[in-house]
């Protein structure tokens, strides 16, 4: 597809990478529910998709990207998580708002001013909540599990959050207000298994967390297989 997408396609394009990305079959109905629209506009649309050569169609139904539709969604997803530290890091936005500003702002920039986002940022890995940029070696990314798995005692590294999990505000700003952000070191202190809670702590307070604050929340448990210089480096003596 030689032009670029409207921006209603790009949304879908993001929505399909980020379903695959989390290891979820794509199909009409998940879409819908995402997009919140009607049924038939969501297979109409999907259809026009399939027809531009951004998607596949399978004999189930299951939709995924193409070769072509991987490029597309690759770059409106890092145009939107560079958006996001932008207003972060830059702006001085609010963290839990950022996701949801960024949505209104990513299908405005160009080539060339995220490539100067990406200068003044210092080429940055991650968003603020953690997630990587399109494109790295997957070896530069950390060994993660979801808090809920934890132990009593247990001690972590916060890596990031669920990407699924920004779309809910409330969450994000449970998780800002009691520091619960990639780079903070906790302890799980309780595990209650009648309520599936975790109780940790975290910069001397303790924190309560119900099910889906657990499970959305990253956290470490290997280092990277190499740094993100390693393969940089790697790149330039081939």
């Amino acid at each position: 597809m030689a032009t670029k997408p409207s921006s209603t396609i790009e949304d879908y394009l993001m929505e399909i990478y980020d379903m695959g990305r989390a290891g979820r079959a794509v199909i009409a109905a998940r879409l819908t529910e995402k997009m919140g629209s009607a049924a038939p506009t969501v297979w109409n649309t999907v259809q026009r998709m399939h027809r531009d050569g951004l998607v596949e169609i399978s004999a189930v139904k299951e939709i995924t990207l193409s070769a072509a539709g991987m490029e597309a969604a690759e770059s409106i997803k890092r145009r939107h998580l560079l958006t996001e530290r932008l207003l972060v890091d830059i702006l001085g936005l609010d963290w839990a708002d950022a996701h949801e500003e960024a949505h209104l702002i990513e299908h405005t920039i160009t080539p060339r001013v995220e490539a100067r986002i990406m200068a003044v940022l210092g080429n940055p890995e991650t968003c603020p909540h953690g997630n990587p940029l399109p494109g790295l070696d997957p070896r530069t990314r950390p060994t993660t599990r979801p808090l809920s798995t934890s132990k009593t005692g247990d001690e972590w590294v916060i890596d990031g959050i669920n990407e699924p999990a920004e779309e809910d505000h409330e969450l994000m700003t449970f998780y800002q207000r009691n520091g619960l952000m990639p780079g903070a070191a906790l302890k799980v202190v309780d595990v209650q298994s009648y309520n599936h809670t975790i109780t940790v702590e975290i910069e001397g307070r303790r924190v309560t967390l119900g099910t889906s604050a657990a499970e959305n929340l990253r956290i470490i448990v290997e280092a990277p297989a190499v740094s993100a210089e390693q393969t940089t480096d790697n790149r330039q003596q081939t």
